[in-house]
């Protein structure tokens, strides 16, 4: 019978196996539909998505990952759009339509009103002659071998790849129509993504005349620096020289790297200070903090001028008063 996880481990790789060999069968159809929507969206239009059951949760879900990114999209529940909700659908606007068998009544009763628009079909199914396909000007086939369900019946494997599908889209979409990562700031204003996009740096750093931020010389004692940091309640000290460009940084981590060494206490703490420390312009974004934190795997990051004065510290342990993590 196997372990729950064998059980669960044997669905990702069920899924895994049928996107990746999904991957190598992309085709001039999946441009042809990027294309098609990007020129419905430049010239006003909307993507319109729809399905129902299972597909349509994706539906709703690419969607919505299509809406945030800068492409306006809007979600066609078959049965409502049968009273009253076809209304949504416009002449200029182009309709992608989600169905694993292709023969979905609900679905197909709303393709003739799209045909009467002259508005393009695009059909994501997994029968190529099946009668979604059949109305269809753009068909992306999406037939899996192997549904991760042990009947091969609930939909699995196929509705992981409709939704990849809807985010590859969604991405190439992005990337062909310059949008940006301050575009996405301006969609997303509440939530730490929002706020990761628009807040900038100078906004969550310490600043020089913050008593929390501590700059010191590197002729001054370790044990004169450390006092400053305890008084000031924080885990550095900034290494300035006479015209306050950065030298390096003194941490709780230098301390207890050297703490064993002779006479440590009454020495410079130029000595033991970490040289080149992570450093971040204070009018970059605050998402650049946290690409910087990732990367460097560190919990303090220098900021500096365009000339490279220090004039702020990013102590990670602030982050989360600005709902950043």
């Amino acid at each position: 019978m196997g372990t729950i996880a064998e059980k669960a481990k044997r669905v990702f790789d069920i899924e895994i196996s049928e996107l990746t060999s999904y991957r190598d069968r992309i085709d001039e159809n999946f441009e042809k539909m990027v294309f098609v929507c990007r020129s419905i969206l430049d010239n006003g239009g909307k993507i319109i998505v729809s399905g129902i059951g299972k597909s349509g949760i994706i539906g709703n879900k690419i969607s919505a990952t299509l809406t945030s990114t800068g492409s306006r999209s809007f979600f066609l529940h078959p049965v409502e759009a049968m009273h009253g909700n076809l209304g949504l659908l416009r002449d200029n606007d182009i309709l992608i339509a989600l169905s694993y068998s292709g023969e979905t009544d609900e679905l197909l009763t709303i393709l003739p009103f799209a045909k009467r628009l002259k508005i393009p079909v695009i059909a994501l199914t997994g029968i190529s002659e099946s009668k979604l396909a059949k109305w269809a000007d753009i068909v992306i086939n999406t037939k899996i071998d192997k549904e991760a369900c042990p009947f091969n019946l609930a939909p699995t494997s196929s509705t992981t790849l409709q939704l990849v599908l809807g985010d590859a889209l969604a991405m190439a979409l992005l990337e062909i129509r310059g949008f940006t990562k301050e575009d996405f700031g301006k969609l997303h204003p509440s939530g730490a993504i929002g706020r990761t996009m628009t807040l900038s740096v100078s906004d969550i750093m310490r600043s020089r005349n913050s008593h929390k931020l501590v700059t010191v010389t590197q002729e001054l004692l370790v044990k004169e620096t450390i006092l400053k940091m305890t008084k000031a309640k924080t885990g550095s000290a900034v290494i300035i020289d006479d015209n306050g460009l950065l030298l390096g940084i003194f941490t709780d981590g230098d301390l207890r790297r050297h703490f064993d060494e002779e006479n440590m206490l009454n020495n410079p703490v130029k000595n033991y200070m970490t040289r080149n420390p992570s450093t971040i312009h204070s009018d970059q974004l605050a998402v650049d903090v946290l690409n910087v934190i990732e990367k460097n795997k560190v919990d303090d990051i220098v900021v500096v001028d365009r000339q490279g004065i220090v004039v702020g510290l990013v102590d990670s342990q602030d982050l989360p008063s600005f709902k950043l993590l």
